[in-house]
């Protein structure tokens, strides 16, 4: 391993190198370099300027080690209808075939299947339970979003509208400071604020 270490050191030309001088580096440095070197071959294909970015100066190695893997990572991610990433696929009843009572416990069963996927829906709270469930049936599950397998990797759909309608925001979700900077840069009469009519408890990602 110390002489692959050694070659490594010598014959490495993508990225910036690290000097160790007389000392001898630990086995777990050696392997974090090993990793590096793997890391960097195979992100070969896909290399681009954003990997050069990386100021592995700043960076402990074990850092940029996960930096490298979570760029390869999402190379390798195939993108898929959100509704094929659960198998089976999740292809829940149409809006029009369930009653009202039929359709609260089902939406929520489909928000905790996205929310296994690491996927958060925000802005939902002015949206009664059909609309929010036509908007899930219709606009997220069919999305074509990379399926990326990287545990602190969340999606996030703004549901205000499929423009993110800055008149349901402002109503509802945005800060008193947060109106007063958009009305500053915007120069328009702000809407009423309020409280949104069907406040949820969301799953929502930690931290």
């Amino acid at each position: 391993m110390q002489r692959l270490f050694t070659a490594w050191l010598l014959s490495k030309g993508k990225g910036t190198h690290r000097m160790y001088g007389s000392h001898r580096p630990e086995p777990d440095e050696v392997e974090q370099l090993l990793r590096n070197a793997e890391l960097r071959d195979e992100l070969e294909r896909y290399f681009d300027e954003s990997i050069t970015r990386v100021n592995v100066r700043h960076l402990p190695l074990a850092a940029e080690n996960e930096f490298l893997a979570s760029m390869l990572a999402w190379e390798q991610a195939p993108v898929l209808p959100i509704y094929r990433w659960f198998d089976p696929e999740m292809r829940p009843p149409g809006p029009d075939a369930l009653s009202k009572e039929d359709l609260h416990p089902i939406l929520w069963e489909v928000i905790q299947k996205l929310a296994s996927q690491r996927i958060m829906l925000d802005f939902t709270d002015h949206l009664p339970d059909r609309e929010l469930y036509c908007l899930i049936v219709r606009d997220i599950l069919p999305a074509r979003e990379k399926k990326l397998d990287w545990p602190n990797n969340y999606i996030h759909f703004d549901c205000t509208g499929p423009s993110c309608d800055p008149d349901v925001w402002l109503r509802y979700y945005a800060t008193d400071e947060e109106r007063e900077d958009w009305a500053e840069t915007y120069h328009q009469p702000l809407p009423a604020s309020g409280p949104p009519p069907y406040p949820r408890e969301l799953p929502s990602e930690p931290g």
